[in-house]
């Protein structure tokens, strides 16, 4: 009985060395700097503002601007977790972006899959479902209950793109003003 014990403790010890939810709730691997608007309607409520994003592998930085121009909300993740700040200062942690955002914002944000949808990627493991326009470009894909659209700028000079997800009373539009992507 002592042994089992130890060797539950040593693998409980272990698990908590492991960054918080997964490889998968950490995206994509590739760096980005991100600037655009969003718009999301939840249930009977709906919410329309900027954003702003930094991602690495081991962080997310996301803030969420108001019509005006004011933090609407702070999001972090690092190797600890995540937390969400809101206006008020109320703050929410949780090892689940999508549980955080659902509690803090009223909405889910599915951020670990969206930092790949935003650099016109699918998650490593969906490559084969997703759905491709005649010039070959990403159109949608089926992941996790989401449905998610690729919407290319009518003109092709134009630089800002749009990603739309939806899942049951959710719907979140995602234009991109600017990407910069590499070593942040």
């Amino acid at each position: 009985m002592r042994v089992a014990m130890l060797v539950l403790g040593v693998l409980l010890a272990g698990c908590a060395q492991l960054p918080f939810g997964g490889v998968r709730e950490q995206g994509s691997a590739d760096a980005f700097e991100l600037q655009g608007r969003v718009y999301v309607r939840y249930g009977p409520s709906a919410f329309s503002g900027s954003l702003r994003w930094r991602h690495d592998t081991l962080t997310d930085e996301v803030w969420l601007g108001g019509p005006l121009g004011q933090t609407g909300a702070h999001i972090l993740r690092d190797a600890t977790g995540a937390t969400l700040t809101t206006p008020g200062q109320q703050t929410y942690q949780s090892t689940s972006i999508e549980a955080l955002t659902r509690k803090g914002l009223g909405w889910a944000l599915p951020l670990g899959d969206l930092s790949y949808y935003v650099l016109g990627k699918v998650p490593p493991d969906t490559e084969g479902t997703a759905e491709r326009d005649a010039q070959g470009r990403l159109a949608g894909v089926r992941r996790d209950g989401w449905n998610v659209r690729w919407v290319a700028p009518e003109d092709a000079k134009a630089s800002a793109k749009r990603v739309d997800l939806a899942k049951e009373d959710v719907e979140i539009r995602l234009v991109i003003d600017r990407l910069e992507q590499g070593a942040m």
